[in-house]
């Protein structure tokens, strides 16, 4: 008799994989019942309602400014008063960027005068005349690192904490670690540039190995707030309402494996979702409730600031609509149509600057007005910083700096008017008290009620965590 049955398996590797099989159906029962699973996900988990977080929260929702292009720390909060005077000389530095490593260069120094502000007399440069005034409220990281100096990989970093593609990101560990408090709207929202979306496009914002429910929704703040969210032609609500209705009573009947049947109950929470956003994601980006005071203080009065204020405007009414996650990219398309000043620095960052400085100000100070700062957790930077030196013999364009850059953090209980952790007298790399994006994304976790350490979900045989499988701790030091 041929042995090599049971699609090429012997019989005794058939009976041992199927006694293995069931024992492993009822252990994996008996852990359950323990609650060994509550930590963890399958692919079969939903965008559900409110979950419990690990501790008490000091945030309750995020608000990402993401600068993308990378803006120069030194031109803007790290300053460098020893650069002054230095404009044109050579210095032995190593760099590491587009350009590859290098070990010297000349030296372009800070473009801007800065000025100390607040009372915690904070330096920033006059790129930021709005921001400024709101120092006592923020938590300046001097000393962040990446682990590329490339746009798509480091942007990938900084989003899902990889370097490489198809993992969630933060958005999306987010709303899988505390659901979403909102049924109508999504529970991560992406608003993009107009001058189009960044280097790798959704990957930005994907949810990965974890069901589509947790990706982030790109909205927009004029026109449309959401792409192919109407109706079909000659469907009525009604009608629509029917057959979701249908699906629902079908769902009910299957009779299909567990698998599938979760697979379906996925698809119609999907559907449910689209239906409620088509009556109230237009409401959402309705500014005529908003009084004509308050538009000015966004700057949606002046076509420089218009863009990005009406989407930190839309920031904030998402977060008062229960949206948990929201993303705002300052910057799309390549080379001077975002922060990626290899040119010409001065015209690049004021441009920039220039739209998005006012649009910050306006959305630290409308939050803290309204109560809500406290509990909002707001992050500002790129993908990485800028070097000290020229990248070319000529201009004052600078290469991508991943050894030493600046981000802050305010809102959602952190401390403000603080700085920490610094880079050497060039800016070229942090010296004291280094970060990594791990150290960043623990942060956020650990402000919402999560432990980085704790919320993992289960894919490819392995608890998967946002932060990796060493463990990361948040920056306490920023933590009020």
């Amino acid at each position: 008799m041929n042995r090599k049955n049971f699609c090429g398996r012997t019989r005794r590797e058939f009976i041992w994989q199927s006694g293995a099989g069931v024992g492993s159906v009822a252990l994996a029962s008996m852990l359950d019942e323990d609650g060994f699973f509550t930590e963890t996900a399958t692919a079969a988990d939903q965008q559900g309602p409110v979950k419990k977080p690990h501790f008490p929260p000091k945030a309750k929702n995020v608000i990402f400014l993401f600068m993308y292009g990378g803006p120069s720390h030194i031109d803007t909060f790290d300053y460098k008063p020893g650069m002054i005077g230095m404009d044109g000389k050579t210095v032995d530095v190593e760099t590491f960027g587009r350009g590859g490593h290098k070990k010297g260069g000349r030296v372009v120094e800070p473009r801007w005068k800065f000025k100390q502000y607040g009372e915690c007399g904070k330096w920033v440069s006059d790129l930021f005349p709005h921001l400024s005034k709101h120092v006592d409220d923020i938590a300046f990281l001097h000393s962040m690192t990446a682990d590329s100096p490339i746009h798509g990989s480091a942007m990938l970093m900084m989003n899902s904490g990889r370097i490489l593609s198809g993992n969630p990101t933060l958005g999306s560990w987010v709303n899988y670690g505390l659901g979403s408090e909102n049924r109508n709207l999504p529970g991560y929202v992406v608003m993009l540039d107009p001058k189009g979306g960044p280097i790798s496009g959704a990957k930005n914002w994907t949810s990965g190995f974890m069901p589509a429910n947790y990706q982030g929704t790109v909205l927009n703040s004029q026109g449309p707030p959401i792409l192919d969210l109407n109706r079909p032609a000659g469907m009525t609500q009604a009608v629509q309402r029917e057959l979701l209705d249908a699906l629902k009573v079908a769902n009910a009947r299957h009779l299909a494996t567990r698998a599938d049947q979760s697979e379906l109950s996925a698809r119609l929470a999907s559907y449910e979702l689209a239906y409620n956003m088509q009556k109230h994601a237009p409401e959402a980006v309705d500014f005529a409730q908003e009084t004509a005071a308050t538009q000015k203080l966004y700057g949606i009065d002046k076509p420089r600031t218009k863009d990005f204020g009406s989407k930190c405007l839309l920031a904030r009414r998402l977060v008062e609509r229960g949206v948990r996650f929201i993303q705002i990219y300052s910057g799309g398309n390549h080379n001077d149509a975002n922060w990626d000043a290899h040119g010409d620095l001065e015209l690049n960052h004021n441009l920039h600057a220039g739209e998005t400085d006012q649009p910050i100000a306006a959305l630290i100070q409308d939050l803290k007005n309204r109560g809500l700062l406290e509990s909002t957790l707001i992050i500002w930077g790129g993908e990485f910083g800028r070097q000290p030196t020229a990248e070319y013999a000529k201009g004052t364009g600078r290469d991508h700096n991943a050894y030493g850059f600046t981000m802050w953090m305010a809102g959602g209980g952190i401390k403000g008017g603080i700085s920490f952790g610094t880079t050497d007298e060039l800016g070229s790399a942090a010296v004291e008290n280094p970060l990594e994006v791990k150290q960043l994304h623990a942060t956020v976790l650990h402000q919402m009620g999560l432990d980085p350490n704790r919320l993992s979900y289960f894919y490819g045989s392995l608890d998967q965590k946002l932060v990796g499988v060493e463990h990361v701790e948040p920056i306490h030091e920023i933590i009020a």
